[in-house]
């Protein structure tokens, strides 16, 4: 068994979203993104499907330029290869799901580069 909190030890990055792998299992990582309102993840595609679950707070998710207003509580399940960005309305915690062949250096990479 394995355990992980998305409130515990929450921490902000002052300049790009702060990027916390929780846990990885057999099939996947969780990993959880803390946004400061305003902060954003440049459009990016990633080669795999992801879930996106709001957590806390509210954020722009872009796909293929279409604005969708995400707020606590909504998932959102996406196919690898299809364009997204992400940008923090509010204070928000995000909890990202990723195929084990994903990266999370890739969503870190991200965030610098956002």
């Amino acid at each position: 068994m394995k355990v992980a909190s998305l409130i515990n030890d929450l921490q902000y990055n002052e300049s790009r979203p702060a990027i916390q792998v929780l846990m990885e299992t057999e099939t996947g990582k969780e990993i959880r993104i803390a946004f400061k309102e305003g902060q954003l993840m440049k459009e990016h595609k990633t080669p795999f499907p992801i879930v996106v679950e709001i957590f806390e707070g509210a954020i722009e998710f872009g796909v293929n330029g279409t604005i969708h207003h995400l707020k606590k509580g909504d998932l959102v399940a996406l196919e690898g290869g299809i364009p997204h960005d992400l940008k923090a309305l509010e204070i928000s915690t995000v909890r990202l799901s990723l195929n084990k062949a994903d990266s999370a250096k890739r969503v870190e990479d991200v965030a610098k580069n956002s």
